[in-house]
């Protein structure tokens, strides 16, 4: 397969539907250190192109990340052909020592019909995907990532219809919280950037809570400072969830183009009773639907109802807002240096067992 890329400058990104390939990320993520590129692909078609991101990490390994592209999928059979032809084109155009690619795939997942149909409560083992992945490759290099970067399994609640007909599709509980949440005096407003800190107290007991790593003060400073330069393209939300004067819960909302991501959620340690985060989110569907998005993103969740799985918290709370599940991909790994990326990869597993961290994309 031929597959031929055309550098142009980052803000001649085209609008997208995924945020993480807009010309506000690209702002974002080179305020943090990364060095952005933008390619349009010629066998993609017209008006298709790709955000690439480069950053080192530690003395050796420098990653060029696609996060969450590149966007137009091929079809199925040709995914690896493809991934491959294009990590070639990569490798030739970006001026920089690599010594991997890593694709955080928005591709449908080729078992997501029996996932769906036959209720599997997650993806086949690595080696059984990269077989599948790899088939028709000159090379098999491709490589599922010890990590999915963002998320392979999400929840996508559809932004058609009214509220009456929205409400109608969540569950009765979900209805309920919504409404004790107003009934017991809780608000819900679009914060300034100035109440940032607010919101990251909050997320920083979440993270406490839960056991998860969390991002710098200055990731956060980022989303709302690129977000200044890029209103008419995409629209970062602080929403915060109160009674009387005390901050309940938190969320950042992204949209871009048609599409709305909550992107990071925090809740307070007490008062859990008032369900605060049931009403954000509600708020959260009505604001992306009043500015023409089609869908509301809400991040991650099990692939399936299975209790045994460590996101089925998530599973139950999101779903009951009505949404589908997803089931993409996932990151993908292109080695160049196949020594570096070992090792590399063998650090990153460390990591993220120790630490519940992602060494790429944060």
């Amino acid at each position: 397969m031929n597959v031929t890329i055309v550098p142009k400058r980052p803000g001649k990104l085209y609008p997208t539907d995924i945020l993480f390939q807009s010309r506000y990320w690209s702002d974002v993520k080179a305020r943090l250190g990364w060095k952005a590129y933008a390619f349009d692909i010629e066998s993609a078609g017209i008006d298709k192109d790709m955000l690439v991101i480069v950053k080192p990490f530690g003395p050796r390994a420098v990653a060029a990340y696609v996060p969450q592209g590149p966007e137009f999928a091929p079809d199925q059979e040709d995914y690896g052909t493809y991934l491959e032809a294009l990590s070639e084109s990569i490798v030739k155009q970006i001026d920089a020592d690599i010594s991997f690619i890593r694709y955080d795939l928005p591709w449908e997942s080729p078992y997501a019909d029996e996932m769906r149909q036959q209720n599997w409560h997650d993806f086949p083992e690595s080696r059984v995907r990269e077989m599948r992945m790899n088939f028709g490759t000159k090379h098999w290099n491709l490589k599922k990532a010890p990590v999915d970067v963002t998320v392979a399994n999400s929840c996508v609640v559809d932004l058609d219809g009214d509220d009456r007909q929205l409400l109608a599709r969540m569950k009765p509980k979900t209805r309920y919280n919504i409404g004790l949440a107003e009934r017991k005096g809780v608000r819900v407003h679009i914060a300034s950037a100035e109440q940032l800190p607010i919101f990251y107290r909050l997320y920083c007991q979440t993270s406490q809570r839960h056991g998860f790593q969390t991002n710098e003060y200055q990731y956060f400073s980022a989303l709302f400072s690129a977000g200044k330069h890029h209103y008419d393209s995409s629209e970062v939300l602080l929403l915060l969830a109160s009674r009387g004067q005390e901050a309940l819960a938190g969320a950042i909302v992204v949209l871009s183009g048609k599409g709305a991501l909550f992107l990071h959620g925090a809740s307070a340690n007490h008062q859990r009773e008032y369900m605060a985060s049931y009403l954000m989110h509600w708020k959260a569907i009505q604001y992306a639907r009043a500015r023409q998005c089609r869908t509301y993103d809400m991040g991650a969740v099990s692939p399936s109802d299975d209790p045994g799985h460590s996101f089925h918290g998530l599973y139950r709370f999101k779903t009951g807002f009505g949404g589908r599940i997803v089931h993409n991909s996932g990151s993908w790994d292109y080695p160049v240096k196949k020594e570096v990326y070992r090792d590399f990869r063998n650090w990153e597993m460390v990591l993220s067992q120790h630490e519940g961290a992602q060494a790429i994309g944060e």
